[in-house]
């Protein structure tokens, strides 16, 4: 008894191979369209779909597999294909079809029509109908699976090709509902009465963040571009870390800036007059820290750069881009990761506006703390007034301290960091550990709290090694007595109404 396979493809790459296979395994084809034309071209026997339905193809071939007798052939079960009389309608055994590709036009700067064109919803039925009946019909939605010995299906292979079609129907609909929600929706990024994220498996990981960890890296969205130049591919922990360095030189995209990085803290920030100057002034805020760490450059790394790099241990190098003398150097070092970042700096800022954690209370969601810093706004609560070079280093040292583990204190000058802390249970342990990390004096400095002083300790602290400002969001009730003691002491102190608390 012969076998009959639907064919409806977009995408018709190896398509002919394919129908050939069929044929020779004993199928009869139907199809329609571009498919069809395609197939009889080829000198491959096919009836059109309309032979079966009646019917020719509808405003300009919109309409043309959706028909009682293709999705009766199709859905019956095992018990009513016995019943069905071949002069109402003919079952299916076999369903391939692609979609038209909306993923091609998704993000990109086409118009409203084009992208409307490009929504399946035809082969999204078809699909749909051909998995849900997956004991009795063979649903072909990948062109790799055209190399299955399609004369010997069990059951199980069944089931993941119906899986793997619901998986295709489910994603094209979340493209199209995450692309149009952005084209129709005024504020697309809001904390919506339902949130859908879908998780698209990348690559397994060697492993998490320890060796009996489970991990894998998975596509959501849209990722930033980038290339290795030389080492191995990232690790869990290593992406944590790039993540957490790109973070913070984002911040600097149209300045030479260095970030050193090490488990997720920043250990030396700095601007420099040239990147070398960075790279110099952020190494020298903490150079045993830096040990193993991960180094982020806002602009190109050259040679002299990529010198003073193989001179230490680093895990990961990663810059907007590489003179060939650079990565000539850096390859020395085998293991060394050197990582290419393709996205300009300005646009990272943009690519993540949510972040979703997973407790055991539910998935807390929340907006990027991605407020932008004004000292147009800033307040100075003191009688001694801020310089420009202090506002300067005031601003610096606010935007790293926002990156930070609170409680988080920074430590600046000359738009360099003297010393850091964050994850400390007490804001003035915290000031007191970034004040013991400074190198040679506090002198004239400016430090950093990303969350108001709750006593008036830590302006003590502070005094004491001689910082010249300090830069905070306020709030505190205590706010007054801190006020009092830093006129007391010659301190500038400006609130800036913004907390950045990280947890």
């Amino acid at each position: 008894m012969k076998k009959r396979a639907y064919i409806s493809v977009f995408d018709k790459t190896n398509i002919v191979d394919f129908a050939n296979k069929l044929i020779k395994a004993g199928y009869e084809i139907v199809s329609t369209g571009g498919t069809y034309d395609l197939l009889t071209n080829n000198q491959i026997p096919a009836t059109e779909s309309a032979d079966i339905t009646g019917f020719r193809e509808l405003i300009g071939g919109k309409v043309k597999s959706l028909h009682p007798k293709i999705f009766a052939g199709i859905l019956a079960n095992s018990k009513e294909r016995k019943e069905f009389s071949k002069d109402v309608c003919e079952t299916f055994d076999l369903v391939c079809v692609n979609l038209y590709p909306f993923e091609n036009y998704k993000d990109k700067e086409v118009d409203i029509e084009t992208l409307i064109q490009n929504i399946d919803i035809g082969g999204v039925a078809l699909l749909r109908a051909a998995a849900k009946n997956y004991e009795n019909i063979i649903v072909i939605s990948d062109i790799k699976d055209y190399e299955l010995d399609i004369t010997n299906i069990d059951l199980s292979t069944r089931e993941t090709l119906a899986l793997k079609a619901f998986k295709r129907t489910s994603k094209y609909d979340f493209e199209i509902f995450t692309e149009l929600n952005k084209r129709f929706n005024a504020n697309p990024d809001n904390l919506n009465n339902e949130e859908v994220f879908y998780l698209n498996k990348i690559k397994d990981l060697r492993y998490g963040e320890n060796p009996h960890q489970k991990a894998a890296l998975y596509s959501y969205n849209k990722e930033i571009e980038y290339e290795f130049l030389n080492g191995k591919e990232f690790s869990y922990n290593n992406m944590i870390d790039a993540t957490a360095a790109l973070n913070i030189v984002s911040e600097f995209f149209d300045v030479n800036a260095c970030v050193i990085i090490k488990h997720t803290n920043p250990c030396g920030v700095a601007l420099g007059k040239t990147l070398m100057d960075a790279w110099q002034k952020a190494l020298d805020c903490d150079p045993l820290s830096a040990f193993g760490g991960i180094v982020a450059f806002s602009k190109k790394v050259d040679l002299n750069i990529a010198k003073m790099l193989t001179s230490m241990f680093l895990e990961v190098i990663i810059a907007p881009d590489f003179t060939d003398e650079a990565v000539e150097e850096l390859r020395k070092k085998k293991n060394l990761r050197i990582v290419k970042l393709k996205t300009p700096l300005e646009e990272y800022l943009k690519f993540t506006q949510k972040e979703i954690r997973l407790t055991p209370f539910g998935a807390l969601l929340q907006e990027k703390d991605s407020k932008e810093l004004d000292p147009d706004t800033f307040k100075t609560v003191t009688k001694e007034k801020p310089t420009a070079e202090m506002v300067e280093d005031m601003v610096f040292a606010f935007k790293i301290a926002k990156h930070l583990k609170s409680n988080a204190i920074v430590v600046a000058k000359d738009l360099r960091t003297l010393g850091l802390c964050g994850g400390q249970t007490s804001r003035v342990g915290s000031v007191e550990i970034a004040l013991k990390r400074v190198c040679d004096s506090a002198k004239g400095a400016v430090l950093a709290s990303d969350g108001f002083f709750p006593a008036i300790d830590n302006i003590e602290v502070a005094a004491q090694e001689r910082i010249a400002g300090i830069i905070q969001p306020g709030g505190s009730i205590k706010d007054p007595d801190v006020i009092k003691l830093a006129d007391k002491l010659g301190l500038v102190m400006v609130t800036t109404g913004i907390r950045h608390f990280k947890h």
